[in-house]
């Protein structure tokens, strides 16, 4: 082969790589290098958890502004606390039950021998949150640590799949109205690389109570449908007519979320990078935080890009990241009786 029909091949093979992947290349949270992610969806309901490995350890913040957050060891990522590096976070559905997944997580990595030392054992660090779908289904199904240790046992470095997978399984978001007018969401999510190499990406599993807007349009994607189901209400319009909001029970709704960049940053930084994350929940989710919405999103650097970094504009990458995903994760998402997706009313 000719070095001109060589290069025609690669330039053919990585566009048809890219058309595989609906034309995006690698836009998802595993564009950053030693980043892992892993599902595993439960046949029994829609539910499931969704991991995030970082073998080789990184850095991590969280910054969580729900009202009725389902956590775990989050106080290790204070930046006062000894405990520097993580080596998976885990996003899963089921309520606090959910969050069971993560024993699963640490049996694999202990497997594996990796974690802390701590004589002949290892003890992997490994945070998580998890959100409240036990509406959708037989609420006695939910994740369980086999559900993280298959997860973990599946995390790749290939695009993250997207839509009614891991913990966006059971995700539903637009009860800001009635819930018989919700609609079904799932877990999205992209990734910004920049001319200089800084890699910004985020996965997120969107169970919330507000609309999901797409920034670049201001347009709703999913939420809250009007009387007769078949269009789009618009949480706002709702908000700003004085219509009463619906009579139900705070802590059910959750969006769940990680960043990752490649940069390297302290604990500190990494907690701001979670902080300033938050703002692409505001663009892309409409209302957002609000008391019945226990929101959190981790932040972790791999650090295999040194120097200084400006975290700034780490930070504000990382929401528009965030919002990207939050979109991506609306229109993945497949219905499933009662919840009709963003493609089923864009299809009428």
């Amino acid at each position: 082969m000719t070095t001109r029909a060589m290069a025609a091949f690669c330039v053919w093979a990585i566009a048809a790589q890219g058309a595989a992947q609906g034309g995006r290349g690698n836009s998802t949270l595993t564009a950053v290098p030693g980043v892992k992610v892993g599902h595993h969806t439960l046949a029994g309901r829609p539910t499931g958890c969704t991991v995030i490995l970082t073998e080789a350890g990184a850095t991590a913040g969280v910054d969580v502004r729900g009202s009725a957050p389902a956590t775990r060891e989050t106080d290790l990522l204070n930046p006062v606390n000894i405990v520097q590096q993580v080596h998976a976070i885990v996003l899963s559905g089921g309520s606090a039950f959910g969050l069971d997944s993560a024993t699963g997580v640490m049996k694999y990595l202990e497997e594996k021998q990796i974690g802390f030392k701590f004589g002949s054992a290892h003890v992997p660090i490994v945070p998580g949150a998890s959100l409240f779908d036990l509406g959708i289904g037989d609420p006695m199904i939910r994740p369980s640590a086999d559900c993280g240790y298959q997860a973990a046992k599946a995390a790749t470095e290939a695009p993250v799949s997207e839509g009614n997978v891991g913990a966006g399984a059971g995700a539903t978001v637009g009860k800001t109205g009635a819930l018989n007018r919700a609609m079904k969401s799932g877990i999205g999510s992209a990734s910004i690389v920049m001319p200089d190499g800084l890699i910004v990406a985020a996965i997120v599993a969107v169970n919330a109570a507000g609309d999901v807007i797409d920034p670049a349009t201001g347009k709703v994607v999913a939420g809250t449908r009007t009387a007769d189901g078949n269009g789009l209400a618009d949480a706002r319009v709702m908000l700003r007519s004085g219509a009463p909001p619906p009579a139900g029970r705070g802590g059910e709704n959750t969006t769940i979320g990680v960043v990752a960049t490649n940069a390297t940053l302290t604990k500190t930084q990494a907690t701001r990078v979670a902080q300033m994350a938050h703002d692409g929940f505001a663009r892309a989710i409409s209302p957002s935080h609000t008391p019945v919405d226990g929101d959190a999103i981790f932040a972790i650097a791999t650090g295999a890009r040194t120097g200084d970094p400006d975290l700034g504009r780490i930070g504000a990458l990382a929401a528009e990241a965030m919002a990207d995903a939050i979109v991506r994760a609306a229109r993945e998402a497949t219905g499933i009786p009662g919840y009709p997706a963003a493609r089923d009313l864009h299809r009428q």
